[in-house]
């Protein structure tokens, strides 16, 4: 994988939860980085400069001066930069292969339907133009639900897979928002318990404070 470089990490973000989730891996990891700002509210994602980078014109997105080959590379999606990030580092994403399928899939978990299920939760409660009681209801009932895997899979153990990885720092920037998302953490104590260690960290913080 690429050599770790004195050279900073550009990061095009915004301060949203899946905004959130690089600065504070490359914070994790000591990388040099620099933030780009994407301002969505402005439409700025898809303008030309930032498409070149990020086809699906989405937040975040990365340029790598220092990458595999030597060369620089851009890297979108969420997980997809944690996970390369992960293998740059050699941190917080095991190189064993049955720990690395444990890191994954809680990675995939978050990514496919924790973060994207809570999005349409604060969609349809919070920014909505107007209230759709199905919608709500739906979406709101979902996010119970992923919540409680959660809480079962925190049950005994302090990380999602065991020792804190990428599958974590995705996943906590979207449960941080639980008081817009119908949830009662009180009721769901090793989520609370995880988030409270969580959120702790001091690269965690920083990263948040990042954007």
């Amino acid at each position: 994988m690429a050599a770790v470089s004195g050279r900073p990490i550009d990061v095009h973000t915004w301060s949203t939860p899946n905004g959130w989730k690089i600065p504070i891996m490359l914070e994790e990891c000591g990388l040099p980085y620099r933030i780009v700002p994407v301002d969505i509210a402005k439409n700025e994602q898809f303008a030309p400069d930032f498409l070149a980078i990020s086809p699906n014109n989405k937040i975040p997105a990365i340029v790598d001066p220092d990458g595999p080959d030597g060369q620089p590379i851009s890297v979108f999606e969420s997980g997809a930069i944690l996970q390369y990030l992960g293998r740059k580092t050699g941190q917080f994403y095991p190189e064993d292969e049955r720990a690395r399928v444990l890191v994954d899939q809680w990675l995939f978990w978050q990514v496919a339907g924790f973060g994207p299920m809570l999005g349409q939760t604060h969609h349809f409660k919070i920014y909505a133009p107007e209230k759709v009681p199905y919608a709500i209801e739906r979406f709101t009932t979902e996010a119970k639900r992923l919540y409680g895997v959660l809480e079962r899979r925190l049950e005994g153990r302090a990380y999602l897979a065991d020792t804190y990885s990428i599958a974590d720092i995705a996943t906590v920037t979207w449960a941080k928002l639980n008081f817009k998302q119908g949830v009662e953490i009180n009721t769901l104590p090793n989520v609370a318990r995880w988030l409270e260690t969580v959120l702790a960290r001091p690269a965690v913080q920083r990263g948040l404070a990042a954007i």
